[in-house]
């Protein structure tokens, strides 16, 4: 069985190397979440900016089946030639699945078309999820409805387009709704956007969570990637004697 190339991208600014957010993920999120995943079926690796070429060289990209991003405080200093390939390569096929702050990344808005914006609060309050497209891969095997005790508030109204497929729901205890997973298509590739998972709390240390991650690794996985199609100027297969309008007029003698 082929195994599904997943790369986990974690910007991993210093400040995720101490304090609270150390506290919460020592081995930093993207090894966190690279374990909570790990299965049969996966070949796993992790990439921060900090690595040459941003941690996404053409080898390591070109060579990744879904591709998972996590960022927050660094959105702005990923290069716009990286966020280029990686949109050219979704649109032929890789997965991207976008977790939390990652909204606000370069290559989600530029997927989306949009700025992204939404409501937050961080007070560390609990979050009800319901899954609200039983039938979509992404929810498989995830119950009806569970609770994240403690987390960051993004609250509606989110700037994201119409198009995308509503799976996962959130209800905040100060009262506040939010789509929480959403999942789309662009060209031949999916995206997923994913919530949960604030660095100062151990989200991803919820079974839950990471089944939910794990299964949009799998749904987001392309059959293949497409090459590259160029445009053709093809010759009609059909006769065809439509008079063209634009056709200049021959001159009047």
């Amino acid at each position: 069985m082929k195994k599904i190339r997943v790369t986990i991208w974690n910007e991993y600014m210093p400040q995720q190397t101490r304090g609270a957010i150390y506290e919460a993920y020592p081995e930093g999120l993207h090894e966190c979440i690279r374990l909570g995943i790990a299965a049969g079926d996966l070949e796993i690796r992790t990439a921060t900016m900090d690595q040459p070429e941003q941690g996404l060289p053409d080898e390591v990209l070109n060579s990744t089946d879904v591709l998972v991003w996590w960022g927050h405080a660094g959105h702005e200093q990923v290069s716009d030639a990286l966020v280029d390939k990686i949109q050219n390569r979704v649109l032929y096929g890789m997965g991207l699945i976008v977790l939390h702050s990652a909204h606000m990344s370069k290559i989600f808005r530029r997927l989306m078309g949009t700025r992204c914006r939404l409501n937050w609060r961080e007070v560390g309050e609990k979050e009800r999820l319901w899954v609200v497209a039983p039938e979509h891969p992404i929810a498989h095997g995830v119950p009806e409805t569970f609770v994240v005790p403690h987390t960051e508030m993004y609250g509606e109204p989110f700037d994201i387009p119409d198009d995308g497929k509503i799976v996962f729901m959130s209800w905040y205890e100060g009262g506040n709704v939010f789509r929480s997973g959403v999942a789309f298509r662009r060209d031949n590739g999916k995206v997923f956007y994913f919530s949960p998972g604030h660095e100062t709390f151990p989200i991803y240390r919820d079974p839950v969570i990471l089944k939910i991650i794990g299964n949009a690794v799998r749904w987001a996985a392309p059959e293949e990637i497409f090459p590259e199609r160029v445009t053709r100027r093809p010759e009609p297969v059909e006769k065809i004697t439509t008079e063209n309008p634009a056709k200049p007029q021959q001159a009047l003698t």
